[in-house]
């Protein structure tokens, strides 16, 4: 017999998916996005579903070739691969610190939700950071 477990079952289960208080909530191509301002930063909890892959997820939202937003922060759970356009594949495990240029395509790897919590300074995070696109 399958048993599916529903998302209110997972966040229950699992502090890292509950919802949050005090942030904005999102859908964008099926990664959860929470969102809180911190003086001139976002804090943002990111959850990309399992089987995510941002060309066939985010590419028709967005429109470019590869996400051109840079990620800056801790993944706290999952795996998740990013490619650069040169080929460049580089593996994030959880937990590990995460800073990812514009210009990769990414996925989630495994079968377990890739949760990042994630800094951000809008469109000045490359600047900020110092992550020039590749």
């Amino acid at each position: 017999m399958i048993h599916f477990i529903s998302s209110t079952t997972m966040s229950q289960n699992n502090p890292l998916l509950a919802p949050m208080k005090g942030t904005e909530h999102r859908e964008v191509g099926g990664v959860q996005i929470d969102m809180m301002r911190t003086g001139d930063a976002r804090v943002k909890r990111v959850v990309y579903p399992v089987g995510f892959r941002w060309s066939k997820n985010m590419r028709p939202v967005v429109g470019t070739t590869l996400c051109m937003h840079a990620h800056v922060g801790f993944l706290a759970q999952g795996q998740i691969n990013i490619q650069y356009a040169d080929g460049e594949t580089v593996e994030f495990v959880a937990p590990q610190v995460v800073a990812i240029a514009p210009g990769h395509e990414g996925w989630v790897v495994g079968d377990t939700p890739a949760v990042l919590i994630e800094f951000d300074f809008e469109g000045e995070t490359v600047q900020r950071m110092g992550l020039a696109p590749r």
